[in-house]
């Protein structure tokens, strides 16, 4: 049936794990909002556990699970580490996440041609 089909296209094995992996990772508030804060440039711990609304301690081990999932990265300057997006993936990653939670929340409409436009952070 599928077969039929010329541009169908199924992802393989690995790409499914790491995909269901990060959405596993996202699918926590406060992790959805120390990412949505870091998108928005550099931030240590404390800061972000403070827009996050969350414990220094419970950001940390976040931080810890996002790290290792590729989704941030640290940078060390001395006794401190500034934590930062990994990459523009997870920015459209979470941008379309929040759109579409917007869109569901609000009942809205998808925009023109069938695509939402991406939620974007304010620069």
């Amino acid at each position: 049936m599928h077969s039929a089909l010329p541009e169908f296209d199924m992802p393989n094995e690995e790409q499914v794990h790491l995909a269901a992996e990060s959405f596993r990772l996202l699918a926590d508030p406060t992790r959805i909002k120390v990412l949505w804060a870091l998108l928005q440039g550099e931030s240590s711990v404390a800061c972000l556990a403070e827009l996050a609304g969350a414990a220094p301690t419970a950001v940390s081990q976040h931080l810890a699970k996002l790290r290792l999932a590729g989704l941030v990265k640290g940078r060390r300057e001395g006794t401190f580490v500034f934590y930062s997006a990994a990459d523009d993936h997870v920015r459209r990653l979470l941008a379309q996440a929040l759109h579409h939670a917007d869109h569901v929340d609000r009942d809205l409409p998808e925009g023109p041609g069938g695509h939402p436009e991406p939620h974007r952070p304010r620069a």
